[in-house]
């Protein structure tokens, strides 16, 4: 297909889990003509979910991506997984992405993913449309779904079709633009559908919604409001240009419904991505930095014709070489081609360029500003890296990934597995950001740290089963944190002297707590020196030693969030001082002064939703003020009570047996995600200190 930046759409379809996000892109690379053959995620045969893991499961874990075209647009589509551990995935996917399709289950409406998600494609400005699919479930129900939109996210969600009937009578849908009622046929998959005029049963109900639909959109545009006012004809082309510009502009969201297993819904869903969705210049130019000066802002347009500047927002590692996924913004890329890594300071060649189709490859010789691609042959870019033109570097910003809440411990079988484990752990965390490990100095075991024990668990899965390495694991532990609770000051001095050339540094800090705004560093460091007691070549060494020791902690070894350290004063010799002197000096001088400004251990709070039938409300919310959780809002639908409570991690190793178990099996849970730090009751802290010690 020629290049065509304006036919361009880089999309992600993103949900709560078992929305059926998957099942709406196995239809959507079905009825493109991708696929000739329909996966089934029950069936363990989608496309998109290729690992093991997935097809296990059922479930989506890594966003896969695939390019296809429909009516006469490119589509870059990303599948983005609906579980709350792999929420890291959602938001590097949202981060390259110019729209989305947010897709809710027509009997649940927004669940509480669907919150994240949406939230996330906020953070990013990211113009978005609804799909309501299984309006084939029972208790599906289209209008109390586009309600729970417009009173739980910040959303203006404008329906542009209605079902024709619901749960087993849902049949097809009526198109308020066009005014016609559309249909399916099962027989060969949905590939057919007919338009003909609206049932006399729905006239009235499509008449309301259309009224509704015009008068929403009539409001973000003088000339249509015109016409509206003056019961003028307005044309459907018309309509979809407001539309359009409405959804671009985020002002509002189409909705959409079908359901994708019953094959009905999806080409006008796709027919909507090509309306209203944005290409690449729809969407403002991106923003970087300067390369020299970080606070000077450059644009860079999505034109061929400027300098070259992309971002690796994923990498996947293959045995023939790693695959770095890229969004181009601006400039061209040819294969065999030098880049520079801005973020890195680092020359990479680029020596192949693939288009993708889940794991299939296709390859590309030439690739312009607006594509998504995966490229091989770089050798130290990571997730989040700046590639540019050396001629004309630029900074891009980088992706912020949340942290990690569980930890356990593990180690080789045999010798011969320890290199092979420590190779497996540097692919694992280029791979997969929000993966952490380190070595326990005490106890010499190394530590994993990830998102949830799902994750932990699909990463030892990675390491036995993919890479078939032996290890040993302990069960999934609690990633504290540690703190101060007041003002403390203490000098750090690091004299050696060995005969020779010494080491040198004296180092007096101050630590006090502090709270960061968002996106600000939990370690906020100052400088207050006066005259020159510690010169400027020795300060990033003073930095760098208090980061380092922060990383390591004060009183069991968790990382320390959320303190502000003041370099006070300091004293250096001309000969003895060195960076290596400083950086220790400054660890030594941080932990004194923390270990005088009454250190504290925060434990992760958790987001927890839970939905239960009536008659077991009571035993759950008892059970959980056993946990220590504090319940900050109930709902009722039906005979169903949802539950949302903030609830300490420490408390919910289990709990999903437990819930099954005082409730028959009637009750889920159905969101657990970080919510941040709050400081360990002090009882629990001494017994904590106690077994840690």
């Amino acid at each position: 297909m020629q290049y065509d930046i304006k036919k361009i759409r880089n999309i992600g379809i993103a949900a709560h889990i078992d929305a059926g996000k998957t099942t709406v892109t196995e239809r959507i690379l079905y009825y493109a003509g991708k696929t000739y053959k329909m996966g089934e995620v029950h069936e363990g045969t989608a496309v998109m979910d290729y690992l093991q893991e997935e097809q296990e499961r059922g479930i989506t874990i890594t966003s896969a991506a695939t390019s296809f075209q429909w009516q006469g647009c490119n589509i870059n589509l990303i599948d983005t997984p609906g579980h709350v551990d792999f929420t890291a995935e959602v938001e590097r996917a949202l981060r390259v992405l110019d729209g989305a399709i947010i897709v809710f289950d027509g009997k649940e409406g927004v669940e509480a993913q669907s919150e994240t998600v949406w939230r996330q494609a906020d953070k990013y400005h990211v113009p978005r449309m609804c799909f309501i699919n299984k309006m084939d479930k029972m208790g599906a129900d289209f209008f109390e779904s586009v309600r729970s939109i417009k009173r739980r996210l910040p959303a203006n969600p404008v329906p542009i079709q209605i079902p024709i009937g619901e749960a087993e009578d849902f049949h097809g849908l009526i198109d308020l633009i066009t005014m016609k009622a559309i249909h399916w046929k099962t027989e060969d998959l949905g590939v057919s559908f007919y338009e003909q005029e609206i049932p006399e049963s729905h006239k009235d109900e499509a008449e309301y919604w259309r009224h509704e639909m015009l008068e929403k959109i009539a409001e973000l545009d003088d000339t249509l409001m015109e016409k509206y006012l003056h019961d003028e004809p307005i044309s459907e082309d018309e309509i979809r240009n407001v539309i359009r510009q409405a959804t671009i502009s985020r002002q509002i969201e189409p909705v959409l419904c079908g359901s994708a297993l019953k094959y009905q819904g999806i080409q006008k869903l796709l027919d909507a991505v090509a309306y209203y969705l944005p290409s690449p210049i729809d969407v403002p130019p991106i923003e970087a930095h300067d390369y020299k000066d970080h606070d000077k802002k450059v644009i860079r347009k999505p034109d061929p014709s400027e300098p070259f500047a992309a971002l690796v927002f994923k990498i996947i590692y293959d045995k023939h070489g790693d695959l770095s996924f890229i969004r181009i913004y601006s400039g061209t890329l040819k294969t065999s081609t030098r880049v520079f890594n801005s973020t890195r300071n680092v020359k990479e060649n680029v020596t192949r360029i693939w288009r993708m189709h889940a794991k299939e490859r296709i390859k590309e010789d030439i690739v312009y500003a607006g594509d998504i691609v995966a490229i091989s042959g770089l050798k130290v870019s990571l997730t989040g890296d700046t590639l540019c033109d050396q001629k004309n570097p630029v900074l891009l910003e980088k992706i912020e990934f949340p942290e990690t809440v569980i930890s356990m411990a593990i180690e080789p079988k045999t010798n011969a597995d320890k290199d092979k484990l420590a190779q497996a752990f540097r692919m694992l965390r280029k791979e997969d950001p929000t993966f952490e490990y380190k070595q326990n100095d005490e106890t010499g075991q190394m530590i994993i740290s990830g998102m949830g024990e799902l994750h932990l668990e699909i990463i030892k899965n990675k390491i036995q089963r993919d890479l078939k390495i032996g290890v040993n694991v302990g069960k999934p532990r609690v990633s504290y944190r540690e703190t101060v609770l007041d003002v403390g000051e203490a000098e750090g001095r690091f004299i050696r002297q060995t005969g020779g050339r010494g080491q040198f540094a004296i180092v007096k800090l101050r630590v006090e707590p502090f709270t960061p705004s968002v996106g600000e560093d939990n370690v906020k460091i100052e400088n207050a020196i006066t005259g020159g007691a510690i010169s400027e070549q020795y300060i990033s060494a003073v930095e760098e030693g208090i980061i380092s020791a922060a990383r390591s902690g004060v009183l069991v070894g968790y990382p320390v969030i959320n303190i502000k350290v003041t370099i006070l004063d300091g004293q250096e010799h001309p000969e003895d001082s060195s960076d290596i002197a400083f950086e220790n000096a400054a660890a030594i001088a941080l932990r004194d002064a923390m270990m005088g400004a009454k250190p504290a251990l925060l434990e992760p709070i958790m987001n927890l939703q839970v939905t239960t039938p009536e008659e077991y409300f009571g035993t759950v919310t008892g059970d959980l003020t056993t946990r220590r959780a504090v319940i900050t809002h109930t709902e009722q639908r039906g005979n169903i009570r949802i539950i949302e409570a903030k609830v300490p991690l420490a408390e919910m190793f289990g709990y999903a047996t437990t819930l099954r178990s005082l409730t028959q099996g009637r009750a889920n849970q159905t969101n657990f995600s970080p919510s941040g730090y709050q400081l360990v009751p002090e009882e629990i802290a001494k017994k904590l200190l106690e077994v840690l010690y």
